[in-house]
């Protein structure tokens, strides 16, 4: 009886445990499982514009791996990537150190600190839409503060088509101002780690006669490590995913970059590149960029993971 009264509870605690689990199981299998499965089904098959894409089973054509091996020559996909990772390499890194230095330094017991902390950290509260519009409207030509700017000390070149306009300074504008946004959510997360450190490991370090810089080298950077790799992982999602920045400010031009024999835009990234895709209606295909840019960061992810580890 002891035993089958042990099992009654047990299944009672298992039925409510599921019930509570179950408001969670549904949204995850309706709007995260489902879609993924879908979405590679739908890359192995071709769809056009009236496919019904609700059923499965209607006319999509089945083609196996024909879209991965279209979308691997595809010199404008392989454009986007290099877009895509010198975006990377502009935006990850300075949205690091920018968030790390605003962390150190509003760290301190600064008058009006708890200002500063909210007005860094308010961009990246802002929808992405209204941050990329604010940011056209700065490096308009004629009106755009930054040009005229640059226009006051003898740097005219911007005043008549923008910096949005140059395939040189097009994307490092993008990349500045999602610097500026993203630097505030990286300062709130430094600034979390560091209030975490104990305050004894600086005190040993000044009783060793450290500096600040060796402080900041050896205390400082190796305890919020992990901050740095969410950061970076983050980070390189966000620019393989870039989407709504360049739609706002740039719609993937400026179109005068030639690359495999075929004009490209100059901040067509991967992320734009799989809205053009979708908007096209190519829909087996845009899936399978999809799929293609999940591997890429898991790849990324993992590497990156594994340096950091190796570091530790």
């Amino acid at each position: 009886m002891k035993i089958s009264s042990r099992n009654t509870k047990n299944i009672r605690n298992n039925v409510a445990a599921y019930l509570f689990l179950f408001p969670f199981l549904a949204v995850f299998f309706t709007f995260l499982a489902y879609p993924v499965i879908y979405s590679l089904i739908l890359s192995l098959h071709k769809v056009s514009w009236s496919t019904n894409l609700y059923n499965v089973f209607s006319d999509m054509k089945f083609v196996g791996l024909d879209n991965y091996i279209a979308l691997l020559q595809d010199s404008h996909f392989w454009w986007s990537l290099v877009v895509t990772a010198y975006y990377a390499i502009l935006t990850i890194p300075f949205t690091i150190f920018l968030g790390l230095i605003l962390a150190i330094l509003l760290n301190n017991k600064l008058p009006g600190v708890s200002l500063f902390r909210s007005a860094y950290f308010l961009p990246s509260v802002l929808d992405m839409l209204v941050v990329g519009v604010i940011w056209t409207l700065l490096y308009s030509p004629h009106f755009g503060i930054l040009p005229n700017i640059l226009n006051s000390v003898g740097y005219s070149n911007f005043m008549d088509n923008g910096i949005l306009a140059s395939p040189r300074t097009a994307l490092p504008g993008v990349a500045l101002a999602m610097v500026l946004r993203g630097a505030g959510f990286g300062m709130i997360l430094f600034l979390s780690a560091i209030q975490n450190i104990p305050v004894s490991v600086y005190e040993a370090a000044d009783i060793d006669g450290a500096n600040a810089w060796q402080k900041l080298i050896y205390i400082t950077i190796p305890l919020v490590k992990p901050i740095i790799l969410f950061l970076v992982i983050m980070g390189t999602i966000a620019s393989l995913n870039a989407f709504t920045e360049i739609y706002a400010m740039t719609q993937g031009g400026p179109y005068v970059v030639e690359f495999m024999g075929k004009i490209q835009g100059a901040t067509r990234l991967s992320g734009y590149y799989l809205f053009e895709k979708w908007e096209a209606m190519k829909f087996g295909y845009a899936a399978a960029v999809s799929y293609v840019l999940l591997l890429i960061t898991l790849v990324i992810s993992l590497i990156n993971a594994r340096l950091m580890g190796k570091r530790d």
